[in-house]
Order: structure tokens, then sequence, then C-alpha cells
């Protein structure tokens, strides 16, 4: 998943970053307000994890702004303020969870977890494709031959694929879901993950539609 922290905390956005990236998410980090807003102009999310007391502003604010703009992208809010109120303040505001500070890191991403198979494309997780056993949710590719590993990247890809039901992911789509906001992309990065998954998954795994882009073989 694709996933905006917004948070200020010098030392916990770095350590929250780094427990994003290694669940195998694609982490932009915002300090503040006006970088949020500013990303979630230009760029697709499947999470947002939201501070309450930012810099700039309330995070409340910006969570209602969202949900009036009818941008439905899951939210779960991570602040140190606990009281009750509080709590239903920020559901009531369109969250989907509420994480007090300090909090544990593997809770986290057992919440990060729960939100996304709550907003599945697909009640069961479980596929199949091309020929594969896929498991959306225990992120695992069952082939013939046993189990497939696949590198971070590789299951994005991969991922983004099948989550579009047959349908023509651009190469440009997938560009923006492999890599953060502010890294260079290659030109020729997703010929060649393409070619790897289809060494590990099948030649014919992964079509190529010639100036349109790529899907998952039926």
């Amino acid at each position: 998943m694709r996933v905006l922290l917004i948070e200020d905390d010098a030392g916990l956005g770095p350590a929250v970053r780094d427990r994003i990236t290694g669940d195998g998410h694609l982490p932009d980090w915002a300090e503040d307000l006006a970088t949020a807003r500013d990303l979630l102009a230009t760029m697709t999310y499947d999470l947002v994890l939201l501070d309450m007391m930012l810099p700039d502003g309330h995070g409340l604010d910006l969570l209602r702004q969202m949900r009036q703009a009818r941008n439905a992208v899951p939210v779960i809010i991570l602040t140190a303020m606990d009281r009750i109120t509080d709590r239903i303040d920020g559901l009531n505001a369109g969250a989907d969870d509420y994480l007090v500070k300090p909090f544990d890191l593997s809770e986290l991403t057992a919440r990060i977890g729960a939100v996304a198979r709550r907003y599945a494309r697909d009640p069961n997780p479980h596929l199949r494709v091309a020929g594969l056993e896929v498991d959306l949710a225990g992120r695992s590719v069952i082939g013939p031959e046993g189990a497939i590993e696949l590198s971070q990247r590789e299951w994005i890809i991969f991922e983004t694929l099948v989550q579009a039901r047959g349908g023509v992911v651009s190469k440009a789509r997938l560009e923006d879901r492999l890599y953060s906001f502010d890294a260079e992309v290659e030109s020729n990065t997703i010929e060649v993950y393409i070619s790897r998954l289809r060494k590990k998954l099948g030649k014919g795994s992964v079509e190529t539609l010639r100036g349109l882009g790529y899907r998952v073989a039926r």
C-alpha cells in the first residue's frame, strides 16, 4: 500500500516511516498540513496516518476537508490526546481508527492490516490468477511447484495488476505505486520488474498492451 504519514515528531516520524517500509508499504512523510495537502492533491494513497496537533493546524480540519471532498481513503489517527471526547471527535470527523501515543509499532502494524482488510476490494483475499494461488492479505503467491518468493517491489507491481481485475494498468500508474514522492524514476524500471515477474510467475502471467500498459493474465 501507499501510505501518507502526517506527523511532526522528529523521533516518532522516522520510526513509523521505517516500520511501514519494513512491512512492505511505501510511505510518504509530511511534517505539516501544508505538505500533506500538496501530497494528497498529487498522489493517490491507500491509507493516511494522521497526527492531531501539527505546526500549522489541527489534523481534524484536514480530515473533515477530505471527507467533504468525498475522499474516502482510510485514516488512522495517531495522537497523544486520549480523552474519550477526543476519540469521539476523531471518529465523527471520519477517522477509521484511533491509536493513542505512545504505542507499540507492532500494534500499528496490526491496525494498518485491519484497516487494509476492511477496505479490500474483494471480501475474499484469496484469488486464482494466471494459474497461481494469490493471497493478497498474506502477500503470498503459490504456483504449481510451490511458493514463489517476490521482492517488495515485485509484489507491489503484481498486487496492483491483480487488483485491477484484468483491467489495463498504465506504466505511469505502476511508477506511482512503486516510487516514493521524491524518488527519481528511471525510464526502464517497470519493464525490468515486469520481466522479473514473468521469469518467476510464467511468461504469460503478465501481458503487455503496447501503448496502453500491462494487465495480469486471467
